[in-house]
Parts: structure tokens; C-alpha cells; sequence
């Protein structure tokens, strides 16, 4: 780990550096031919794990804690030091576009507390405390790092847009004052939301915008002692107003951002050349570069004119195999690093995806794709085994290893209109699960990356197992499987989940094929359910409840489970949640019986494409998304049975047998790509309590929700 780390700063440490036969003195000016080569060779050094940092350790710091240089770095750089982490990108939270936790001057300091907003009440924010100190939470990471040979990067989100929580009533944290002076320099407004991206993002059209933004990367650049410049675009894909309303962006508005990015490039050349050191431009971006320019970045350009020297692709979702991007990326003589970020797959039970197997599984698929190293998002803890394996394949090579069908499964649709007809990866998880029909045969996608002569070379002895998630079914002979092309005869079942021992002479380094299909009729019949809940105990897996808060509560009594919010501040709500294969085309059948007792509590659909939220007050009932349908009656007298059928954009709810809400045609908003059923009561400004005493649900085909190989060494 350390000589990975030594090699890669050994320009930036010596005193004088010969490139091309001709020696550069470190600290003196640069010429501009000196400075590119320069910048190549660190481009291009052995980094294994370039890891993240979203600068929560500063802005959420804990209110019992000292504020300290050493307790800050201590939550989650300090013992990077002794990891595969060579580079560290570190964001001074940048959300809102111009909050900033470093000393900024052009933008704002955000000093704002958040528990005076109903966040994480138990920490304080340590921006100001540290520039008192006098080293920000920047300055002393990059303090940190260039003690323990490690490089930095300034990692600033191009539009992130976490204050999308704020409301003209309700102040947010994160809400800058930039955008209450300046409202029209927004892509929408609170009331005024396109059909995709976030309304709070700033317009990268106006001049004005991309002049801050420059403001903000050039003052960086100018006043601390960074290694490079991390431009995140992924957090979050909204940039043009254009793509927010349902559109593409157009020539000039793309023209307008690639404009930006050379003006970048030539601050960091004239800075880089002033200090006598390069400054790195990496860029995290879409791994399609049709979906980028539709959505206004032209990547394929940038590479075309030298304008970034790292490629950092994906995120939430992932639109091609790793290989596209690595082909991508060396086409152009350009670092490639995809990220792994956590997953949010929801409704997992037996395999974890955020599990060091998995890690380890997806690490293997990007050193098997050529990539020149791992950047990570969203992984955070510093003594994690991951920061210490993924980034040496040798390291891995006799470690256990998960390989799943899909590793996230974030929708592109939510930033771009039609977005997923860019997607040419399969998405196979809980939420996105397969449906099986009898004689419909399904053919899943899997990579595996897993180096087998490496693991044998160690000492290791392989097994490789093949296992599904199929809850439906009874026993494995209602399965027909194959492995390409090798039929699986010894599959074993048990709770929920099929396992079928692999050849590991069947398995391709990289893109391997599995066969399935229903060999019965396994539909659930007319009085058969695909899952039920009864309150004799609280719902276990693959049911997953809600954090909530010391303000919520679940509790059995009675032969029912009640559910009661009884706060108003950010995260008072409770529910149960299932994550479900509810297909829009087919018919889906829910009950729930349930008694209220005040306030408000709801049963939630949410199929992909539409949502709705069966709202159960004391004196009524009423659809969520669709106000003006509401039938009176008393739901606190005793329990009923509510019964919604779904089928298309037809949704109908039925009390006690009788049809009382009647949304034909109106069930076809509010999907955002998830698909999940939930119960339970209120939202986080309002309160609510109601007694459940069972929810079912039928759909209408079998489904395989989950698809996994495990690779293990004796």
C-alpha cells in the first residue's frame, strides 16, 4: 500500500523533476509544454483507491465532541493513512450552489446549525469553530495528506440540490441565501416543478451561473495547496432548465458549459505553471455519452480537447458495462476510475450488496475491465477493510466475493425524459425484480470479474454458487436453470432463496449468462396471495421499516400493530416498507385492515411508473395524489378491510367489499422509478395513528427478485 502511495507523489515531493530531458524546478514556473507532460505522467500514476469525501465529518460533527484539527480528521481521514487510499476528494459540502464549508470569500460560509432546522440534533456544525482555529476542514485535509504522501483533491458537487427540502414556510439548512436573492436563476420554483430533475437547481444557461461557478473552482485553485479539482456533475444531473421541463439540451447550451469547462482548464494551467505543479482536472459523469449531451455535457468533447485528466463514471445508475467508459477514457489517453458508490438497493435479506463480499465483487469487475483504478462515494468509515483490499486485485484474490446481476438500480428517467434508452446494463434487484411466465423463458446478465489462476496462485481453492431469490415458489424443480449454456440439475431451495452449485469451469472472466423459466403455472391463483402480513409479530424481511424518530412508534397489542407518529420535524414518519415486482401492465391486488385513531395514515403503491397513497383520516378517505376523490365515513369505529386494485392507469379502492374510490384513468404519476408497498402513518410535518392488523398483496406472475454468484476460497 505505502510504495503504491510513494510512487505516485514522487513528482510532487521531489525538488526538481527531469520530463522530457528537461528539469523542472517544484516550486518555480512551469512552461506550458513542462506543465502538460507533467500533468500526464501524474494523470496516470497508480492511485488504487480514490476515495470521496461528502464533508458531512465537518458539517454534522458531534455536539459532545471537542472541535479539534485532530477529532475532525480523526472521523474519517486519520487512519486512511494506513489504507489503499492514495487520493482523497474532498467536498466542503458545495450543496445549494454556494454554501461552502471551507473559508470561501465568493461564496457562502455555511454556518447555519442543524438542529436549529430539525437535523441530527445531536451535532453541531464545526465550519466557523475551524476557521477560528485557523485551518478549515479543507486545509486540514490537505495538511493531513501531504504529510502522509497522499494527494488531494477539491471536490466540488456542480449542482447539488439537497436543499430541495425547503419550502416557503419551512427554512432548510441547506437552502442558500443566493437562492432566495435570486429565484429566477433557478430551473423551476416550490410550485412551478418540471417532470424531472430538482426544481432548487441553479440554471447553467445564464452567465451569471457559470461566472459563480468558475468563481468558486478558481478561488480554490488560487488559495490552497490542492493536487486537483474534483467537478462532480453526477450530484445532481440537473444543469438546464430545458432538460427539467422534459427536453434536450440545446447546441448552445451545451456550447455555454463546454465553454466553462476550457476556462477551467486554462485557470489551472495558468495557476499549475505559476506554482511550479500541475492542478488535475477529474470529472465524475454518466457512462453514456449520448445521455450526457442531452442532458448539456458534451464529455466526448472535453476528452476530444484535453480538458479533464481523470474520468470518474456512474453512480445511483449505471447505464453501460465498465468497459465502455475504460474504452472511453484511453481512447482519448484519459485516467478512467468508475465509482462505487453505496447502492440503496432496497428490500435486500440474505446477500447485502453493501457487504465487503460485494465491494470486493464489484472492485474485481473494474480491474477485469481495464480500469486504472477504483473511485468510491458514499463509503465513508476510515479502519473499513474495503479502503484496505479493493484497490490491489492481489490483495482480493483469495478473498470471499459477491457478484450480482445489478449493483444499483437508480433510474435515469428522474433526470432525463426517457433516459433509461440509453441503459444497456440489466437491472435485476428487489425493486426491478424479473417476471416469470410459464413457456417465457428469461436470460439474465451477469459479470464476473473474479481472477481464478491469481486465487489458485495464492493457495486458494474456489467454489462458486449461483443464487436466486424466488419467494413464490415451493421447490427447486419449479425452476429450470442453465448457466451458459450448462444446465443446473442439483439447485437446492430454502427460504425464498434457490442456490445451485457452478462449475467453476462454466465461468467467463466477465460476461456470463443465466437461463430461467417457471416450469409450472406458478401465478398466484384467484384466493392465493403472493405475500401477507398478520400482526402477530412485526414484519420481518424482506419488510424493512423506517428509521423514525423518539416521536414514532410501533407497538402489539391486541392482535393488531399500532403505528403512531406523533412529531413534526424532519424524519417523523413511520413505515413498513416492501420492496415488489408490482408490473403497471398486470393486475395487482392489495388489502389492508386497519382502524384509525387520529390523524393520518396511509397505505402506499408505487409501481415504477405511478404512485398513490390511500389516505385513512377519522372522518374519510382520500386518494393522495388525486384530492378531489374522497368518500366520507368513520374509520375509527372499528376495522375495516381496504381493498385497491390496480390494473394500468386504473386504480379502485373498495371498503368492507363496496367500491368508494373510483381513479380509472388517473393512476400514472409518481412512480420515480420505484416500485414498494408501504404502510403505516403521517409525514414528517404532520402526525398520525392507526392499528393494523394484516396487509396482502397479490400480483399477477412469478418473479425472481434478486440474482447473485458467490465466490469463496478453502
Amino acid at each position: 500500500m505505502r510504495a503504491l502511495r510513494c510512487g505516485l507523489l514522487v513528482a510532487v515531493a521531489a525538488s526538481s523533476i527531469t520530463i522530457g530531458g528537461v528539469e523542472a524546478q517544484q516550486g518555480g514556473e512551469l512552461s506550458l509544454e513542462q506543465l502538460r507532460e507533467m500533468r500526464r505522467e501524474l494523470a496516470h500514476k497508480p492511485r488504487g483507491i480514490f476515495a470521496n469525501n461528502d464533508g458531512c465529518d465537518c458539517l454534522y460533527y458531534p455536539k459532545d465532541l471537542e472541535i479539534s484539527v485532530q477529532n475532525f480528521l480523526d472521523r474519517r481521514t486519520t487512519a486512511l493513512a494506513d489504507s489503499q487510499v492514495s487520493t482523497v476528494a474532498y467536498c466542503t459540502i458545495s450543496s445549494g450552489f454556494s454554501n461552502f464549508t471551507h473559508d470561501t470569500k465568493v461564496g457562502t460560509v455555511l454556518t447555519r446549525e442543524p438542529a436549529d432546522y430539525g437535523l441530527l440534533p445531536n451535532t453541531r456544525n464545526a465550519t466557523q469553530p475551524l476557521i477560528d482555529l485557523g485551518s478549515d476542514c479543507l486545509q486540514s485535509v490537505v495538511d493531513f495528506c501531504h504529510a502522509n504522501e497522499m494527494e488531494v483533491f477539491w471536490s466540488m458537487r456542480m449542482n447539488d440540490t439537497h436543499d430541495v427540502a425547503w419550502s416557503p414556510d419551512k427554512p432548510y439548512l441547506l437552502y442558500p441565501p443566493l437562492k432566495e436573492e435570486h429565484p429566477e436563476w433557478l430551473v423551476g420554483a416550490y410550485d412551478a416543478r418540471g417532470p424531472v430533475g430538482r426544481w432548487t437547481s441553479v440554471e447553467y444557461a445564464l452567465e451569471e451561473v457559470r461566472d459563480l461557478s468558475f468563481a468558486y473552482i478558481d478561488e480554490i485553485c488560487r488559495n490552497y495547496d490542492v493536487d486537483g479539482v474534483e467537478l462532480d456533475f453526477f450530484r445532481h444531473l440537473c444543469y438546464f432548465a430545458s432538460v427539467a421541463n422534459g427536453g434536450v439540451a440545446s447546441d448552445e447550451e451545451v456550447a455555454a458549459m463546454t465553454d466553462l469547462m476550457r476556462r477551467v482548464r486554462a485557470m489551472t494551467e495558468e495557476v499549475g505553471r505559476e506554482r511550479g505543479r500541475p492542478i488535475l482536472i477529474a470529472m465524475r459523469v454518466p457512462d453514456s455519452t449520448e445521455f450526457s449531451r442531452e442532458m448539456g455535457l458534451d464529455v466526448e468533447q472535453w476528452l476530444e480537447e484535453g480538458l479533464l485528466d481523470i474520468l470518474i463514471t456512474s453512480g445511483y445508475f449505471r447505464l453501460n458495462p465498465w468497459e465502455y467508459a475504460v474504452e472511453l477514457g484511453h481512447r482519448y489517453g484519459v485516467a478512467v476510475y468508475p465509482c462505487l458508490t453505496d447502492s440503496r438497493v432496497r428490500g435486500q435479506t440474505r446477500f447485502k450488496r453493501h457487504s465487503v463480499e460485494g465491494y470486493r465483487g464489484r472492485a474485481m469487475n473494474l480491474w477485469a475491465a481495464g480500469a486504472d483504478g477504483i473511485h468510491t462515494f458514499n463509503l465513508f468509515s476510515p479502519t473499513s477493510a474495503i479502503f484496505r483490499q479493493i484497490g490491489d486485485p492481489a490483495v482480493m484474490a483469495t478473498e470471499d466475493k459477491l457478484y450480482y446481476a445489478t449493483n444499483v438500480d437508480g433510474d435515469p428517467g428522474r433526470w432525463l425524459v426517457g433516459g433509461a434508452r440509453h441503459q444497456t446494463v440489466p437491472v435485476l434487484t428487489p425493486a426491478h425484480a424479473v417476471s416469470l411466465r410459464p413457456g417465457q423463458p428469461q436470460s439474465v446478465p451477469v459479470w464476473i470479474g473474479e481472477d481464478f489462476a491469481l486465487g489458485r496462485e495464492a493457495g486458494g481453492v474456489p467454489t462458486a454458487t449461483l443464487h436466486l431469490e424466488m419467494p413464490g415458489i415451493e421447490r427447486a424443480e419449479q425452476v429450470a436453470l442453465s448457466f451458459n449454456d450448462h444446465v443446473i440439475e442439483d439447485a437446492t431451495f430454502a427460504d425464498g432463496w434457490l442456490d445451485c452449485p457452478l462449475q467453476v469451469e462454466w465461468i467467463e472472466r466477465g460476461r456470463n449468462v443465466v437461463d430461467l423459466a417457471v416450469n409450472e403455472e406458478e401465478a398466484p391463483g384467484e384466493g392465493e396471495w403472493s405475500f401477507t402480513w398478520e400482526a402477530t409479530d412485526r414484519p420481518q424481511e424482506p419488510w424493512y421499516r423506517d428509521p423514525g424518530s423518539e416521536r414514532t412508534e410501533d407497538a402489539l397489542q391486541d392482535g393488531a400493530m399500532l403505528i403512531a407518529d406523533r412529531g413534526t420535524v424532519s424524519g417523523d414518519y413511520h413505515y413498513y416498507r416492501y420492496v415488489w415486482a408490482a408490473d403497471p401492465s398486470e393486475p395487482v391486488v392489495v388489502e389492508a385492515r386497519a382502524k384509525a385513531i387520529s390523524g393520518g395514515s396511509f397505505v402506499i403503491l408505487m409501481n415504477g411508473v405511478a404512485q398513490e397513497r390511500l389516505a385513512l383520516y377519522p372522518d374519510h378517505i382520500e386518494l393522495f395524489f388525486n384530492t378531489d376523490i374522497r368518500y366520507d365515513m368513520d374509520t375509527t369505529d372499528d376495522f375495516h378491510t381496504y381493498r385497491i386494485e390496480t390494473m394500468g392507469e386504473d386504480l379502485k379502492v373498495y371498503v368492507d367489499g363496496e367500491l368508494r374510490l373510483d381513479a380509472s384513468g388517473l393512476y400514472n404519476k409518481g412512480g420515480n422509478g420505484t416500485r414498494q408497498l408501504a404502510f403505516g402513518a403521517a409525514n414528517s410535518s404532520a402526525v398520525g395513528e392507526a392499528l393494523w392488523q394484516s396487509v396482502r398483496a397479490r400480483l399477477a406472475s412469478q418473479s425472481c427478485r434478486d440474482l447473485l454468484v458467490s465466490v469463496s476460497y478453502d
